[in-house]
């Protein structure tokens, strides 16, 4: 088997370093400093963070995409020489920068799309951590992804134990099967799930991620935006990815081919694992979590999720249906609900009430170029606000 050749680091940008993809990121690459370099950090809002990791890991580039917070950034930095810009589109420009060879993909939500474009034409390996860019634009960017010959590896972990099970294999994919621990709610009753509060939400039993996804996670929501970048990733059909409730969350994912064989992917929940899998692609290399004790462990189970309870997946299982821009209507929506959510302005409720009304009111599309995609992510978004004050608490 090959070894990484050390001599040679690979070059890493890392946008939204300041989140909870990012920061463990950083973890990885410290322990790791061998192997890889930082080339570039943005933040949208977090310049703290933003400076305190620039100051460790000295990169050459910064991006602080809020510009009212670039003045701050730039005298924490310029005395190490590092350049710093404002503005998305400043990390739009460097992602065309000779010294990068990846792009980690971290910003959350729809915002990563346009960076994320702009990586892809500049022929960047892709470890893509954001959904919403296949979830929004996943038929325009993989035909684009093939065209300028950038790889995409998946860093979620269910898209991540998807990819490490295929390693090698030519046989015919059958299936692939999605797994999620329930959330916080995987036993509560339909009126605790619409009345559920904010703290509560973001109690994920067994992950610990940002408060945007911790709450798609809580509605499930995060598995059918999941299902959607499935379903480009790996160029499947929906009807042949199943989704299926794991509460243990070890298994993160699998594969079933055309013998009845299932292969599939487990570890102890750390999404450092496939952070840096993603990162050091094709090697595996040692990384300090737990093992599995599987004596310990006694069972494993498994069950079907309840489209009644968490109507977002249903939603999420009709846009893939539909087809078109429907998806992206969807997530434009879902971004506002969930906005307004955590500012404890809607009930918890309200959510799937908010982006079913909301799609049933855009444009649909059934062939959208990248225009029509920015276009419908706007629309969504201004009809979705106009909805909230219906469901204000």
């Amino acid at each position: 088997m090959a070894t990484p050749n050390h001599s040679q680091k690979r070059h890493i940008a890392i946008l939204g370093s300041t989140g909870s993809i990012g920061t463990q990121a950083l973890d990885v690459i410290a322990r790791h400093d061998g192997m890889f370099e930082v080339e570039l950090l943005t933040a949208n809002n977090n310049s703290t963070l933003l400076i305190e990791q620039a100051r460790r890991f000295k990169p050459n580039n910064v991006v602080i995409c809020n510009k009212e917070l670039y003045q701050e950034v730039f005298e924490a930095l310029d005395p190490l020489y590092i350049k710093v810009f404002a503005g998305i589109d400043s990390v739009c420009d460097l992602m065309s920068s000779g010294s990068i060879d990846m792009v980690l993909t971290a910003m959350v939500g729809f915002s990563g799309l346009k960076p994320t474009i702009a990586a892809i034409k500049a022929g960047k390996a892709i470890a893509l951590a954001n959904k919403e860019t296949l979830v929004a634009a996943g038929s325009i960017i993989m035909p684009m992804a093939r065209q300028y010959n950038a790889p995409v590896i998946p860093v979620d972990s269910e898209h991540s134990a998807i990819f490490q099970c295929l390693q090698g294999e030519h046989a015919e994919i059958e299936k692939l099967i999605l797994t999620g621990s329930g959330g916080p709610f995987r036993c509560s009753s339909a009126e605790e799930i619409a009345n559920a509060t904010k703290k509560s939400a973001l109690n994920h039993p067994r992950w610990k991620m940002g408060a945007k996804v911790t709450t798609d996670s809580a509605s499930l929501m995060n598995k059918g935006l999941e299902l959607i970048e499935a379903k480009w990733l790996f160029d499947m059909k929906p009807e042949n990815i199943e989704i299926v409730i794991h509460p243990q969350s070890i298994i993160h994912s699998m594969v079933q081919f055309s013998d009845g064989s299932v292969l599939a992917q487990m570890s102890n929940p750390d999404m450092r694992i496939p952070i840096q899998y993603a990162l050091s692609y094709p090697f595996r290399i040692d990384l300090n979590t737990s093992r599995i004790s599987f004596p310990e462990l006694m069972q494993l189970t498994f069950e079907k999720p309840d489209l009644k309870r968490f109507p977002c997946l249903q939603i999420a299982f009709d846009a893939v249906g539909k087809g078109g821009n429907a998806a992206c209507m969807m997530n434009g929506a879902n971004e506002i609900a969930v906005s307004a959510f955590l500012d404890d302005r809607i009930r918890f409720g309200a959510i799937p009430e908010i982006i079913s009304e909301t799609v049933s009111k855009c444009t649909f599309l059934k062939e959208p170029t990248i225009e029509d995609i920015f276009q419908t992510d706007a629309q969504s978004k201004e009809i979705a606000g106009a909805i909230v004050k219906k469901y204000l608490i």
